[in-house]
């Protein structure tokens, strides 16, 4: 999940964008005199042509993909007797996460494909720019809690049900949006603050904040510090204590025998798979952003198919390991193909008497 990127996509020129610094009336940036931008426009891949097209029925198949999969997790969760252990819930609150993170682009992505321009408001724009941060740095806070409950039932299976309660499973996902909360919102607030008098072009396919942070009309330095700060707290502090739950975890299945080795790899193999995925795509994402040789449709691109990757791979990954959550999803669809059948089998038999 992409968080703060500061540097903006600096290759695309102010002179090619649909409407630069020169255009200031209010009948084109849409300012209420000078300095009151109200409206931003999303550029999005313009550039791509017909091709956008290809990029829409992809992404548009990923989140119909994103929505079946991990609202199916959600609910099998709440409704299956046989998933009552903490690593469920926490995946339901991941789940639910990625679900609403990919709500604040995704539609608003896909419909400026099908149109010439895309607008969205100011106080739009700034929501959905804090959103997709505190989102993102949620979604890793619940991967670190996850990475925890891993290591409890690992390192202390004796202890795990005592430690795990569910007053302690609800603290530890109320801290993970706590901490995510305090990292974003400083970042979100001094780039609101900002004065915005045009051009209103946000060079991306949402209101990213690195490319909403250049048209600002004043000095953005403590703006990419407060920024730069703020991912790095976020990201450091869930990487490391992700990395050390599994280092412990390691510690501990190097004592094990074989068969205990390999039960205990499948307790967290999903979980590591996602980890991995997840890290290592953003650091390529953060990579892209700061390398001059890619070109602002390659970066944006990356970054398009990165914020639907790890929640269309969740469900997936976590579906094709998982045989407990395997076997609810199929007795959760048998019922609801037995209870779509069932009303035709009545009907028939009433009619044949």
């Amino acid at each position: 999940m992409e968080l703060f990127p500061v540097h903006p996509l600096e290759s695309l020129r102010e002179s090619d964008l649909p409407f630069s610094s020169s255009h200031r009336s209010s009948s084109i940036n849409g300012t209420k005199g000078p300095d009151a931008v109200t409206f931003f426009i999303i550029q999005g891949l313009t550039s791509l042509g017909k091709n956008q097209m290809i990029l829409f029925v992809i992404i548009l198949l990923g989140y119909i993909i994103i929505l079946g999969g991990n609202s199916m997790i959600i609910f099998v969760a709440m409704i299956d007797s046989k998933l009552t252990s903490p690593m469920y819930f926490f995946l339901s609150n991941l789940s639910f996460v990625e679900l609403v993170y990919t709500t604040t682009t995704i539609p608003k992505m896909l419909s400026g494909f099908l149109t010439d321009m895309t607008t969205i408001s100011v106080p739009g724009c700034f929501l959905q720019m804090y959103f997709f941060i505190q989102l993102g740095a949620t979604g890793h806070a619940i991967l670190t809690v996850m990475a925890y409950d891993r290591y409890v039932a690992i390192c202390n299976p004796l202890c795990y049900t005592t430690i795990m309660t569910r007053r302690v499973q609800i603290l530890l996902i109320a801290g993970a949006w706590s901490f995510s909360a305090l990292c974003t919102l400083p970042a979100a607030i001094i780039t609101w603050m900002e004065p915005y008098c045009g051009p209103n072009v946000v060079t991306h396919c949402w209101c990213d904040p690195a490319s909403v942070r250049r048209l600002a009309c004043s000095d953005t330095t403590i703006d990419n510090f407060v920024s730069l700060f703020s991912a790095l707290v976020a990201l450091l502090t869930t990487g490391v204590l992700t990395l050390s739950s599994y280092v412990l975890i390691g510690i501990s299945i190097s004592n094990m025998g074989v068969t205990q080795r390999l039960k205990a790899f499948g307790t967290c193999a999903a979980h590591l798979t996602v980890v991995t995925i997840s890290y290592t795509s953003a650091s390529f994402v953060y990579i892209s952003y700061r390398v001059g040789n890619f070109s602002p449709e390659v970066r944006i691109s990356v970054a398009v198919l990165y914020s639907a990757l790890i929640p269309f791979l969740n469900p997936v990954i976590y579906s094709l390991r998982n045989k407990e959550l395997r076997g609810s999803i199929r007795r959760t669809l048998s019922r609801f193909g037995s209870a779509l059948v069932s009303p035709t089998k009545d009907v028939n038999s009433v009619l044949t008497e």
